[in-house]
């Protein structure tokens, strides 16, 4: 694609994204009670914010495009929507999520591109946490604690020996995770936190407690699939981000973490704060807290805690006025 897209404009609008909410056995109610989503499920546990994936498309609230999914608008508008950084894609390159962990996930680990579009026919899983909440003493399961064979591991899934060899780590509010695919972990209970992934679905548990799902069956492991793809290798866990905070006038940027699929920044906004989409990437904003509004050739649009827009690459400058703190991805 021609980068030169760059200083091109769009007439595509900012769109404003319901979410898919996914309701499971770990799942609480904090993305209902305090973030306000509606559903008729008893527990909201995942909230996709921003998604193409067929396992749970977002759908846009306002304009010409309301009632459509995002993947069904990116059809009509084209691809160059998505920016240079995505050029030659066939499909969206993220899915972002807020995760609310009542109970602990289970012990997984996600396959790389190559292995998971041979095997399971879709991308591979690199992931990264942002820390919104987490209960005094939460912590979450991060690799391994000594380097492992691959038949030492696939024996201590069998004999239930795995979780001697985990490293469990402490975790509070403003801590940024990266999860690499091959890396196993887990999110413990009480936290609860924002996601940026690739857009995958594909998942493999090697450990869940021996809890049973609402028919009284133990859920499946993926013992042989998780063998093949898990990285071994102990890591140190540094949870701080990335990048220093960056003066913005009435605000502030820190980047979280970035790699070569998506890079995470948070916005702290106290007035007005002027941001750019150029044709390089789209930019997701995910509202983490606050509220105010998004001004960008001539629209405004009021946002508040919870709220998710993307914003089509070559938009150009667009405006954030009121107080608030957000997530903004790019790819």
């Amino acid at each position: 694609m021609d980068r030169s897209l760059s200083l091109r404009k769009t007439k595509m609008e900012i769109l404003k994204l319901s979410p898919e909410i996914k309701e499971t056995i770990w799942g609480g109610r904090k993305l209902i009670d305090e973030y306000g989503f509606s559903t008729d499920k008893k527990n909201a546990a995942e909230a996709w914010l921003l998604s193409c994936h067929k396992d749970g498309p977002c759908t846009v609230q306002n304009g010409q495009y309301a009632g459509k999914t995002l993947a069904e608008v990116l059809e009509t508008e084209g691809k160059a929507a998505l920016g240079a950084s995505n050029a030659g894609r066939t499909d969206f390159p993220i899915l972002i999520k807020l995760i609310d962990a009542e109970d602990k996930l289970s012990v997984q680990v996600h396959p790389g591109d190559a292995y998971a579009r041979r095997v399971e026919n879709e991308n591979g899983k690199t992931e990264a946490w942002y820390v919104l909440q987490a209960a005094p003493g939460a912590s979450l399961v991060y690799g391994v604690n000594t380097e492992m064979t691959r038949a030492a591991f696939s024996e201590s899934i069998e004999n239930g020996t795995l979780m001697q060899y985990l490293n469990t780590v402490e975790v509070h509010p403003g801590d940024v995770v990266f999860i690499p695919s091959g890396m196993l972990h887990a999110i413990g209970a009480g936290i609860l936190l924002a996601e940026v992934q690739q857009s995958s679905n594909t998942t493999y548990r090697v450990f869940d407690y021996m809890r049973r799902d609402k028919n009284g069956k133990l859920r499946d492991l993926h013992v042989k699939k998780a063998t093949d793809v898990v990285d071994l290798r102990p890591v140190q866990a540094d949870f701080s981000p990335k990048g220093e905070a960056e003066s913005l006038g009435q605000g502030e940027a820190q980047l979280l973490t970035d790699c070569p699929y998506f890079s995470m920044t948070r916005l702290t906004v106290d007035g007005e704060v002027t941001r750019t989409a150029d044709g390089d990437s789209f930019v997701s904003l995910l509202v983490l807290d606050g509220e105010g509004k998004v001004f960008g050739n001539a629209e405004a649009l009021s946002v508040k805690k919870g709220d998710s827009l993307f914003i089509p690459a070559g938009f150009g400058a667009f405006t954030l006025d009121g107080g608030m703190t957000l997530l903004e991805t790019r790819t």
